[in-house]
């Protein structure tokens, strides 16, 4: 029989642990004007590494959603980055109430993977696209088709996690990292792409369908 699974991301154990001992010694002290702050503060940072099952309904052609959040943008540019070609790009923005563990939005084997340091702007600002920290994964589909995604840092995150690695064979809605206290992740997918959401729209890592291929 499998153990039920802790719905809580690893990587966030650290700063609960921490957070959570704060607040202990602060109320053994007897710092009340302390210790509800921190507990406050000890919520907030579980909420935020919570890391819930998901199932998507969607059907097996779909591509999910790699991130909980908002659509912010669709729209069709050049992807000088990554893939040197015409592309629909759609970009989710992710506060920090939102599930921030990302999901593998596609079946296919990945080709590249592509870390860049840089700044903190606000994740849904026009300079935080192009200067933030980032990492694209480049995957192609059992198909053919070629596509990337892409963790982009905020304005408060300072680490992105990607447990990806060049040639890994990954399938869709399974974990592959999270940006740690407020982001975005941006999708830039073939021209003939069938687009299935709006800007505007709220959409659920791994349950949500973003587009199709065929």
């Amino acid at each position: 029989m499998t153990s039920p699974r802790i719905p809580l991301a690893l990587e966030g154990y650290p700063f609960i642990g921490f957070s959570a001992f704060i607040t202990l010694i602060t109320a053994i002290l007897g710092y009340d004007f302390l210790t509800w702050p921190c507990l406050i503060l000890t919520t907030f940072i579980l909420a935020f590494f919570r890391d819930p099952e998901r199932i998507s309904p969607a059907p097996p052609e779909a591509l999910l959603s790699p991130a909980d959040g908002k659509i912010i943008l669709i729209e069709e540019q050049f992807d000088d980055k990554y893939l040197q070609q015409q592309v629909i790009k759609i970009s989710i923005f992710m506060n920090v109430f939102n599930v921030h563990v990302n999901r593998i939005p596609v079946d296919g084997t990945i080709e590249a993977i592509r870390y860049t340091p840089g700044k903190f702007y606000s994740a849904d600002s026009d300079k935080g696209a192009l200067l933030n920290e980032h990492c694209g994964a480049i995957l192609r589909t059992e198909k053919g088709e070629r596509m990337v995604f892409v963790q982009v840092a905020g304005l408060i995150a300072r680490r992105i996690v990607n447990w990806l690695e060049p040639g890994d064979t990954v399938q869709r809605g399974k974990r592959f990292g999270l940006i740690r206290f407020g982001s975005r992740v941006d999708l830039y997918l073939p021209l003939e792409t069938k687009i299935a959401v709006k800007i505007g729209q709220k959409v659920r890592a791994g349950e949500t369908a973003l587009a199709s291929f065929s």
